[in-house]
């Protein structure tokens, strides 16, 4: 009997050592990994530093696009007349993420403006420029989708690019009345807002009453001149959105990075305390273990 209850007493210390040898290997393991996570935050936050140097540098230059392109609707006071339904909604993200609240706040602006627009008796549709839009609208609002447009945000866009969507969007049969752009607007390293551009159909501006203050304007100058228009928004928009994305992204690398920092910082505390402990434990094993002899 005693030698049994001797046997158990024996065997109790081992299970505990098991147990705490067990959990420095979980914390040693999952140290390494959160090293690694921070190794990988820490180099994407240095090349999106690098994009977003380049993307803030572009972006001056093409802001005059953006603000020229609309001097025609603000001088002639274009609008669209309230019995014109057919509206379209283009929303400008990219395929990459990990860039914080960038493509989401681009999503919910969509969302609530087709339920605006919905309720007030309007046909809506929507065209997404980038794969991440796409995903967020795709289970609620798929059946509102006209075009959508891959391979986004990889490179730095250019005029090229937005040309592409613009004949596309021309090109799909969709005639819609009036519009708007909805995109993130740069503002700082720290900061962007998310915003929209109006856009007009050819016929909704050659119908405009204060179109009559240009003189010479017929119907080939004035078909060119919205085309180019829309391009010249699209790739104002591109331009905003890839200088906001780059910023965001690497705001975002940095928190994670000192995120991982702080997580290192408490498991080393832990992994220490957990081995003192267990030492102290085999010390005290070793002593009982002499003093009894």
């Amino acid at each position: 009997m005693f030698a049994r209850a001797g046997a158990v007493a024996l065997c109790q210390p081992q299970w505990g050592q098991v147990r705490n040898m067990a959990t420095l290997k979980d914390i040693t393991r999952r140290l390494k990994s959160i090293k690694n996570i921070q190794k990988i935050t820490k180099s994407m936050k240095m090349v999106s530093a690098a994009k977003y140097a380049r993307a803030e540098r572009e972006l001056k230059p093409a802001r005059v696009y953006g603000t020229g392109a609309l001097a025609l609707y603000e001088k002639a006071e274009i609008k669209a007349p309230e019995d014109k339904k057919k509206h379209l909604l283009i929303g400008v993200s990219s395929d990459r993420g990990l860039c914080g609240a960038i493509h989401t706040s681009i999503a919910k602006t969509l969302k609530n403006e087709i339920t605006n627009l919905t309720n007030s008796g309007k046909e809506v549709m929507v065209v997404g420029v980038g794969d991440k839009i796409r995903g967020l609208l795709q289970r609620t609002h798929s059946n509102y989708f006209l075009l959508t447009f891959k391979e986004v945000g990889r490179r730095p866009p250019s005029f090229g690019d937005a040309s592409v969507i613009a004949l596309e969007l021309l090109n799909s049969g969709y005639e819609f009345d009036e519009g708007a752009v909805i995109y993130n607007r740069f503002r700082s390293v720290i900061s962007y807002k998310t915003d929209e551009k109006p856009i007009f159909s050819l016929e909704t501006v050659a119908g405009s009453e204060s179109l009559s203050i240009y003189d010479d304007i017929d119907a080939d100058v004035l078909r060119n001149y919205q085309e180019f228009t829309l391009a010249n928004i699209l790739y104002y928009s591109l331009k905003e959105s890839t200088t906001s994305e780059q910023s965001a992204r690497m705001t975002a690398m940095d928190n994670a990075s000192k995120n991982a920092s702080e997580m290192i910082d408490k498991l080393t505390l832990t992994f220490n305390r957990t081995r003192q402990a267990v030492i102290t434990k085999e010390l005290i094993e070793i002593i009982s273990g002499a003093a009894a002899l």
